[in-house]
């Protein structure tokens, strides 16, 4: 697959697939970002992707991060549509700081990865019921096995 992508600061690296079998790439952080004790935070990824239509960029934070850094991503996963690429476009990682000392993201480091996802967009086909009850809402099949 080809991607268009621009970098909004082309002293840094493109993102790229640190092994073989790697199925994200890293995106790489353009400006050193802190982050105050609890506090949300968007730091800067440094390219607009334009994803191919028929499929998703999801933006999700690197395994470490939590542990190396004390950083989550408050939102889970980033979901960066086929249409999000204009002039102003820079992916964003959102995180928050969940330590109780401020956190500093360096220029340069890799705290998220990309993974482009195919997808289809939906027809909604509006019924008035979806037959016979099998399950009993959420959280139904229990905790233990």
């Amino acid at each position: 697959m080809h991607v268009a992508i621009q970098r909004i600061d082309p002293s840094l690296p493109l993102p790229r697939f640190e092994s073989a079998g790697a199925v994200g790439f890293d995106l790489i952080t353009r400006e050193t970002t802190v982050i105050a004790p609890g506090k949300i935070a968007l730091v800067p990824g440094n390219v607009i992707v334009k994803v191919p239509e028929g499929h998703a960029l999801l933006i999700v934070p690197r395994s470490s991060l939590p542990r190396k850094k004390a950083l989550v991503c408050p939102h889970s996963i980033g979901v960066i549509d086929c249409d999000y690429h204009g002039g102003k476009d820079e992916i964003l990682v959102q995180v928050q700081n969940v330590s109780d000392a401020p956190v500093t993201v360096e220029r340069g480091e890799r705290i998220a990865q990309g993974i482009f996802v195919k997808v289809e967009r939906a027809e909604w086909e509006e019924v008035d019921g979806h037959g016979a009850e099998t399950r009993g809402g959420f959280g139904s099949t229990g905790t233990h096995a």
